[in-house]
């Protein structure tokens, strides 16, 4: 069982959860317009979309560049409105009545408690969110998030890639100029079910200068080490968490 520690509602770790901001957005948009439109088929609709991409925390899901790509913004075009739109049905933060998604009261108060909120968040993300909608693939690799973590808590103290990772887990190297389709798998796999989930919810962060997916470095935030308590917590010192100062 992955233990959470508590945080305080004003701890600067918290500013690490970009999916924790997300989730604030979509409340406070839902607070100051009575609610989140939706479509025939109950998705939000483009209105918030667009809202949503316009104050996203990710530059690259901002309205500059998702607009490259698209002429009008549904909500499956703009990523975190989607997963903003699933967590709060999945954590049952509200219901969706008379053309609009409302927030419940209950929901509302646990906002207004920041650290109790990104727990809440977190767990949900984490260990009941269904990350196979955010792939193309339907492969599933072994393991679970008690060893991912336990693992990724040593291998990312001095950095973590994908590559690293892959072979860590399963045995499997990349091959320069080769396509393998079982390496890429597991590296897809890998990345949607684990990097990405624990990079949106801030425990991890991706070297800024990185290019393709598979060579960027992942690296421990402060908001790891405030959060989580592992069982393999002995076996690092806690120094190499990425500083604060380095997403300034």
């Amino acid at each position: 069982m992955i233990k959470f520690r508590d945080i305080a509602d004003d701890d600067p770790v918290l500013g690490h959860s970009r999916l924790l901001k997300a989730m604030e957005n979509a409340f406070d948009y839902a607070a100051d317009h009575g609610g989140i439109g939706l479509t025939q088929t109950k998705a939000f609709n483009r209105k918030f979309a667009h809202w949503m991409a316009n104050h996203s925390p990710w530059p690259r899901y901002h309205t500059d560049e998702l607009m490259r790509l698209n002429k009008v913004l549904n909500e499956w075009d703009v990523p975190h409105a989607m997963v903003v739109h699933d967590l709060m049905v999945v954590a049952k933060f509200g219901r969706h009545t008379k053309g609009k998604f409302q927030v419940s009261k209950t929901a509302k108060d646990l906002s207004s408690k920041r650290g109790k909120f990104f727990a809440k968040i977190a767990e949900t993300y984490l260990f009941e969110y269904n990350h196979a909608r955010n792939s193309r693939s339907e492969f599933t690799a072994p393991g679970n998030w008690g060893i991912f973590l336990n693992i990724i808590n040593v291998e990312a103290e001095q950095g973590l890639t994908e590559t690293h990772l892959v072979k860590t887990f399963y045995g499997l190297e990349k091959r320069d100029h080769v396509i393998d389709r079982e390496y890429y798998d597991y590296a897809g796999f890998l990345f949607t079910h684990v990097l990405q989930p624990l990079s949106w919810i801030g425990f991890l962060e991706e070297t800024p200068d990185g290019g393709r997916l598979s060579d960027r470095t992942y690296w421990k935030t402060p908001l790891w080490r405030a959060c989580l308590q592992l069982e393999t917590d002995d076996l690092v010192d806690g120094k190499r968490c990425l500083d604060p100062t380095y997403l300034t």
